[in-house]
């Protein structure tokens, strides 16, 4: 068990670290993140966030303080926008950890590292995990919270976890996301006598302690900076967010297939396990209770994207859990098979196209990628080339060393996407970059621009665009 818990840190590690390499923050889902941030550092309010000179009050403001505190610290060694990505490093880490705290509490001694591997494998989490975007910050405050409801079947102490969740949660996302989390545990009890004691009651109490100084001393800062503002924000995260938004619509179940892959097909295995052999335990009551939850409130929101379906994969991995080390013996070697087939094609075909890329070899597929981005600069680089090749050669490594278990194919995937998104992250980084960024528009408009001008303006322009 020692030795799968120290594999899953440093899949953790292997998978978290090619988000801090050189990205361009100059890409719609970051642009304005960095650009909020950039503010911080140059002298703006780090009470009222701005965007472009003007107030953003769109998420509260943890996230960006920490990514401000990040790229002050690491800037002497680091550009500012790769220091600033320390703060997604942080939460992402948070947001594994917790999970397999959880999956632990639920499910027994063994079930943490499995847990964590599930949500490492999660396609939905891949991107999101590591691009510079408050919404990460909601996840790890999210999976602490369902670490401290699992926490309080044993005692008040899961109502600190409880409530630092909560926290964290509305101080990076806001008021309906934390009602959210709230009702969660607040139904716990109406649907499982596991939380139906003394001790949970008290846990919310503690939980209720833990979050006040969240809920207040920067609400309480923003009145005292700008009453004007405070009433806007207020405004917006309750009658605009809970009253004049909502909508409908099957969008996030449409998405779920591919998003949730491959913890969706483990929990409704898990689900049909646990209802037809008796009571149903803490282990599915909890996630399931959190997964209806969350997909009504995502599903009344009015803006459906990806990067929102985020809250659904906490409590699908956590249902996924059991299943996953439950699975009958064929279904476990197909996945385990498929894993080992499809990652090693996806290795193979991705140094290919890295030499085609890099060195020209073969010529047609070196001018094709060129013809898509032209304005690319190819060329052997020595430091992309061995860590990517490292990461290969753990792939194999991994396969040749870990024995039969039940947790095998769990681990083995997350392994293997672990792998994928590092080739990706590490050897094409810089060729999808240059189709994503704004760079070079507002780099030869900034040239085109005298020194001193009133001929622009921010109207109408989208939150990334105003960033630039």
């Amino acid at each position: 068990m020692f030795r799968r818990n120290l594999l899953i840190a440093f899949v953790c590690l292997a998978w978290l670290l090619p988000g801090l390499l050189a990205h361009d923050p100059w890409k719609p889902d970051e642009a304005y993140t960095f650009g909020v941030v950039y503010e911080m550092i140059r002298g703006g309010s780090w009470i009222a966030p701005a965007l472009a000179g003007e107030p953003f009050l769109k998420e509260p403001p943890l996230y960006y303080l920490t990514a401000a505190a990040s790229a002050l610290l690491f800037s002497p060694v680091l550009p500012l926008h790769d220091a600033a990505r320390f703060a997604t490093f942080f939460y992402a880490a948070l947001a594994l950890l917790f999970c397999g705290l959880a999956g632990r509490e639920l499910n027994g001694t063994g079930y943490g590292a499995l847990a964590t591997a599930l949500l490492l494998g999660c396609f939905g989490l891949v991107l999101p995990g590591h691009q510079l975007i408050p919404q990460i910050a909601g996840l790890a405050g999210l999976m602490m919270a369902y670490y401290g409801c699992a926490r309080a079947l044993r005692g008040p102490v899961g109502g600190l976890w409880l409530g630092t969740g909560l926290g964290i949660v509305f101080l990076s996302q806001g008021i309906p996301e934390t009602i959210t989390i709230a009702l969660i545990a607040a139904l716990l009890p109406l649907v499982n006598s596991a939380w139906r004691t003394r001790s949970y009651t008290l846990a919310c109490g503690v939980a209720l302690l833990a979050a006040l100084p969240w809920f207040t001393i920067w609400p309480l800062l923003l009145h005292t900076y700008s009453a004007g503002l405070f009433q806007e924000w207020l405004r917006a995260e309750t009658v605009t967010r809970l009253y004049e938004g909502a909508g409908a619509g099957l969008y996030y179940l449409r998405i779920l297939p591919w998003y949730a892959w491959p913890v969706w097909p483990l929990a409704l295995w898990a689900l049909w396990r646990a209802f037809g052999s008796g009571p149903v335990k803490p282990a599915i009551a909890l996630p399931l209770t959190g997964l209806i939850i969350t997909v009504l409130a995502l599903s009344a929101a009015p803006d459906k994207r990806e990067l929102y379906a985020l809250p659904l994969l906490p409590p699908l991995t956590l249902l996924a859990t059991p299943g996953a080390a439950t699975l009958r013996r064929g279904a476990a070697n197909a996945w385990y098979w498929f894993s080992i087939m499809a990652v090693t094609f996806f290795i193979l075909v991705g140094w290919v196209y890295w030499s085609g890329l890099e060195l020209g070899i073969p010529p047609r597929l070196h001018a094709h990628l060129h013809r898509l981005q032209p304005a690319y600069e190819s060329g052997f680089k020595w430091f992309p080339f061995v860590l990517g090749a490292l990461y290969s050669i753990a792939w194999f490594l991994v396969l040749a060393r870990f024995k039969r278990h039940p947790h095998r194919p769990a681990i083995v995937w997350s392994v293997g996407v672990t792998v994928i998104w590092a080739l990706l992250a590490i050897l094409f980084i810089g060729w999808f970059d240059i189709s994503k960024s704004y760079r070079s528009m507002f780099v030869s408009m900034e040239a085109a621009l005298p020194a001193a001008y009133r001929c622009v303006s921010s109207r109408d322009l989208g939150e990334p665009q105003r960033a630039q």
